[in-house]
């Protein structure tokens, strides 16, 4: 078990840093527009981005998030950055305790440790931002350490086969010659990004 796969609370971290301040860029008259992920439009985007994080800290009390909402609404266009930032403040309460990372959570797709719930949160934040980014014309790649420390441990807990069915992932998409890592972890995921590059 490496390092960051032992606790990797501080990569999380600082992937809800930068997708606050991917939400603090959108603008208005973005919020109904579209993004690579055909199910979100950029509002529906951050309130599912929001709820990743809700839905977190629910695994972390061992609470039930079969009902839990996939995606936040009701949030006012301007107060999206900091309903980010108080989801994330109510999430550390419960994982800033390390004894939850050797817990077991109940998760849709199972029953894991608490550091691996944390780590599909992380590809999670990480994809979803890479889709936020394109769809409102910002930066789409996170610190590159971040990011390539997230696709390192996403190659090895997510294989590249089987996908579908359980396995709620689309083929791997062979990334472009000049991807950074975010895309190409979007890539992994299964995300064509082809069509939303430059």
């Amino acid at each position: 078990m490496t390092t960051t796969t032992a606790d990797p609370r501080p990569l999380f971290r600082s992937a809800l840093v930068w997708a606050h301040e991917l939400f603090a860029g959108v603008t208005p008259d973005q919020l109904a527009d579209p993004t690579p992920c055909a199910e979100f439009d950029v509002r529906a985007m951050m309130g599912h981005l929001t709820a990743t994080v809700e839905r977190g800290r629910l695994l972390g009390l061992g609470e039930d998030v079969a009902d839990a909402p996939e995606v936040i609404t009701g949030v006012d266009d301007d107060a999206w950055p900091a309903t980010l930032d108080n989801t994330a403040d109510r999430y550390w309460q419960v994982w800033n305790d390390a004894a939850v990372l050797d817990r077991a959570v109940v998760a849709p797709w199972g029953t894991f440790p608490g550091r691996a719930a944390i780590l599909v949160s992380l590809n999670e934040v990480l994809v979803h931002g890479w889709d936020l980014a394109v769809a409102t014309g910002q930066p789409a790649e996170a610190d590159p350490v971040l990011a390539q420390a997230a696709l390192s441990i996403m190659q090895k807990a997510l294989p590249e086969s089987p996908r579908g069915g359980y396995v709620p992932f689309g083929p791997v998409v062979t990334p472009a010659a000049d991807a950074g890592a975010t895309e190409r972890l979007a890539n992994w995921a299964g995300r064509v990004t082809a069509p939303w590059r430059g």
